[in-house]
């Protein structure tokens, strides 16, 4: 059985029928589908209240990076770009947001700053004091599977069970994060759609996205206009935004709690029209 909430720091998210919606607002001028457009603090701020009236459950603020081949930036670069936006999105948006963020310092200043989750595509492993931020300030977490570093995971990654050694892996993350004393109740897990994977792995994790129910926590999941769209359709330069709605409805019906997405508004009027039409069974 799906779980039915998400516990941030200061409040609880509820899933009910739908997934709920996480709306990316990238900080950064590489990211791979929005690299620079929102690099201006005033245009990401103008672009998270945004998708905040748009219908967006949570914000997704980060100032790094990590598509394929991604050089990583230093913490006190990530918190000039992100603390502006960060502070201006807390005061001015009811919406809960999380820092999308690997580094202990960047997520410590922005939970302060009014965040109410940390999002980390290195499940925390990746700074040895990230476990203890998370610990003290009761944020919520959400901790995903990489293969590599963002500069390295995509050459050539291999599996000889992706369902089941990402299973294992999250499962062992979920455990070392309660171990160390985060509330259950406060963990996401999330697959890595496309971090480390093949196109293949990519489908045979979305197909099978319902397995992960069996580790108790909400499960968050990221396929937003992501290059393995592209390769199923056989067109590189294709809409991924009608792609991502397809997935997203695959998702939806699979009971997955959370979907990250840029187009927040056209995957919530998919969902909505998904579920009226008896999609959701």
């Amino acid at each position: 059985m799906p779980v039915g909430e998400w516990k941030l720091r200061t409040r609880t998210l509820r899933v009910g029928k739908l997934p709920l919606v996480m709306g990316v607002v990238n900080v950064t001028p590489d990211s791979f589908s929005d690299g620079g457009e929102f690099l201006d603090p005033a245009a990401a701020i103008d672009h998270g209240l945004r998708l905040a009236a748009e219908g967006a459950d949570i914000l997704d603020v980060g100032g790094e990076s990590t598509r394929p081949g991604a050089t990583p930036v230093g913490a006190d670069e990530e918190l000039r770009r992100v603390m502006p936006v960060v502070e201006q999105l807390c005061r001015r948006s009811d919406v809960p947001m999380s820092i999308d963020t690997s580094k202990a310092a960047v997520a410590r200043e922005a939970v302060g700053a009014g965040a109410e989750a940390i999002n980390d595509v290195t499940a925390l492993s990746g700074d040895a004091a990230m476990m203890a931020v998370a610990v003290e300030t009761g944020s919520g977490i959400a901790a995903m599977h990489m293969r590599g570093t963002p500069a390295t995971m995509q050459q050539a990654p291999a599996y000889e069970d992706v369902v089941e050694e990402v299973l294992d892996y999250l499962a062992a993350r979920r455990d070392a994060l309660v171990a160390a004393g985060v509330d259950p109740a406060r963990i996401a897990l999330d697959p890595g759609i496309g971090f480390g994977k093949t196109t293949e792995h990519n489908l045979t994790l979305l197909g099978n996205i319902g397995r992960f129910h069996a580790l108790g926590c909400p499960l968050l999941v990221g396929p937003s206009r992501k290059g393995f769209i592209g390769r199923v359709l056989d067109d590189p330069k294709a809409d991924r935004a009608a792609g991502t709605i397809g997935v997203s409805l695959a998702l939806a019906r699979q009971g997955v709690q959370i979907l990250r997405v840029h187009d927040v508004a056209a995957v919530r009027a998919a969902l909505v029209l998904f579920e009226a039409a008896g999609g959701m069974g």
